[in-house]
């Protein structure tokens, strides 16, 4: 599951167009933040925070927003505060999400930059992506059934 550069990917291949994979994944409070997100996640320059206690605190800004191909958000603070080294490995790193149309599918890439395999949340953070993208993600697209409510 990580890519030449080691950063952490998912890809996912849906049968939805691009339009409504783009929205859905836009609807961050459906499959990742739920009530614990604070913010808007719709439009260029848009911030929005997720807390789940102690446990994690982020905060990211959308860098990037091409309509029903591309949307990066740089994740400018992080607090994870079960790690022990360092509880600011996500500050800095990106989350993209890669929209491209084939002839009977959408495929969907999913890229954590900069969460790679030395970093100590590596194991938990990757089971937790796996999680959050192959699960929840993947079950608001296809069924539209938030995770969150």
């Amino acid at each position: 599951m990580t890519a030449g550069n080691q950063s952490f990917t998912v890809t996912l291949e849906l049968v939805s167009s691009p339009q409504r994979v783009f929205e859905c994944l836009l609807d961050v409070s459906k499959w990742w933040g739920g009530k614990d997100l604070v913010g808007s996640t719709s439009r260029l320059n848009d911030e929005f925070t997720i807390t789940h206690g102690d446990a994690h605190y982020s905060k990211q800004r959308m860098i990037e927003f091409i309509p029903d191909r591309k949307v990066v958000w740089l994740i400018t603070e992080s607090r994870l505060g079960w790690l022990e080294r360092d509880k600011h490995e996500w500050t800095n790193t990106s989350l993209v999400f890669e929209i491209s149309p084939t002839e009977h599918f959408t495929t969907l890439h999913f890229t954590h930059e900069g969460l790679v395999p030395d970093q100590e949340c590596y194991p938990l953070c990757s089971d937790g992506w796996a999680l959050v993208i192959k699960d929840y993600l993947f079950t608001f697209i296809t069924e539209g059934t938030p995770h969150f409510v």
